[in-house]
């Protein structure tokens, strides 16, 4: 039973790695929506809009589903600790129970360093959503030339926003990454 946790943990923080790359790659794409908008000189500014909504929408979306995930991954994992922890008392041979037992502490504490990265990184997603939710907001109810010109000096802001938030992804996304290697390559003693 231990090793089929084992496997799921590494299944759910691969879910989580994969939701954080594809949200990486939304925002993104949210941030080339915006300055399609801020850009816009005459044209279709409600065809514009509907993209930049469409995109925070799918952004939105994409964040839930990191959330999602990672309480799912957080679920897995206190089931893994909790069953390898009571498993211990189960050996007769003390060097494996040891050995089992420092292999816990250690899995543990590389899995609380990898959901405090992920943790990050669902977090610096909101302040992100919030400034494109914002914007997104102002523009349906001043949907013309002047609005969208104000707008434009906010360009910077926003592009340094969503740079910030993809490097935390990806830094959660590496540490995903070295968790998966790491618990693939080590023997389940539980």
């Amino acid at each position: 039973l231990g090793y089929e946790k084992r496997d799921l943990l590494v299944e759910r923080v691969m879910d989580v790695a994969k939701s954080q790359e594809a949200a990486k790659e939304q925002f993104a794409d949210a941030l080339e929506a915006f300055r399609s908008v801020v850009s816009v000189d005459g044209g279709d500014l409600e065809k514009e809009y509907d993209k930049l909504s469409a995109a925070y929408d799918r952004s939105d979306e994409k964040a839930q589903k990191v959330r999602d995930r990672i309480k799912d991954m957080k679920g897995v994992s206190r089931d893994l600790f909790v069953e390898w922890q009571k498993e211990l008392s189960e050996y007769s041979d003390p060097g494996l129970r040891r050995t089992s037992e420092k292999e816990l502490e250690a899995t543990k504490d590389r899995y609380a360093v990898l959901v405090q990265k992920m943790d990050a990184a669902a977090d610096s997603m909101d302040p992100v959503l919030a400034v494109f939710h914002d914007r997104v907001l102002f523009l349906k109810h001043n949907l013309n030339a002047r609005a969208i010109a104000s707008l434009g000096g906010e360009t910077d802001d926003i592009e340094a926003d969503v740079s910030d938030l993809i490097a935390e992804m990806e830094r959660s996304i590496a540490e995903a990454d070295a968790f998966i290697k790491e618990m693939q390559g080590n023997t389940p003693t539980s």
